[in-house]
């Protein structure tokens, strides 16, 4: 079996970067930090990247493309209530692996210029997904509420989900960070639209919420 080529020294930093981000916060970590981790010196460093600005760039560009494609809703159909979550199951995922970014997330945007602008139209992204998938309900016959209800359900939908990890974080700064909790991220996202449901969907959502809630 053929060997597997060795990651390039950039790529190797932003991996390591990603990791300790989510570790310790952005804000916490060097490009010292990371050189020492990577076992590499800060000059190697620096030849590939000249800041951490450049670094938090990088990472949240990858963040930003793995989100969009995410948020992509499935256009061949209309989405049914179990589309919708393991649609969240999928937000989540990506929100799990650039935590760094969710539990820093106004520091990073007071901070870091490309942040700011990007994440304003990450946002408006969720929300206009959220609005469309429950239109795409109401359609369905599965959900009964009013353009200005989803509208405000959606907006909601995305505070949630955009904050449910600095929710988690302050709950319990000193808990393991093992993921376990963004099933409940999912359920209370979803607990939101869950009283316009219809009577099957409402069923199914309270059958599955038990695997959620606690």
């Amino acid at each position: 079996m053929a060997a597997k080529p060795k990651r390039r020294t950039r790529e190797r930093i932003l991996e390591t970067a990603l990791a300790e981000f989510n570790l310790h916060g952005e804000p916490t970590v060097t490009t010292a930090a990371i050189a020492l981790e990577m076992g590499i010196s800060p000059g190697n460093l620096y030849y590939h990247y000249r800041s951490k600005e450049k670094i938090v760039e990088d990472l949240f560009a990858a963040f930003r493309a793995e989100i969009e494609d995410t948020l992509a809703a499935p256009e061949q159909r209309l989405p049914d209530a179990e589309d919708c979550w393991l649609f969240l199951h999928l937000v989540f995922e990506a929100i799990w692996k650039y935590r760094f970014v969710y539990r820093d997330l106004n520091e990073l945007i007071a901070r870091y210029r490309c942040v700011e602008t990007q994440m304003k139209r990450i946002l408006a992204h969720k929300i206009r997904v959220a609005r469309e998938i429950m239109g795409g309900l109401v359609a369905a016959g599965q959900m009964k509420a009013s353009p200005g209800e989803i509208a405000l359900l959606a907006e909601n939908m995305a505070l949630v989900a955009t904050y449910w990890l600095s929710f988690e974080f302050a709950r319990n700064p000193r808990a393991a960070q093992d993921g376990h909790g963004l099933g409940r991220g999912v359920f209370q996202v979803l607990a939101l639209a869950a009283p316009y449901l219809g009577s099957r969907e409402r069923a199914l959502f309270d059958e599955l919420s038990t695997r959620y809630a606690k």
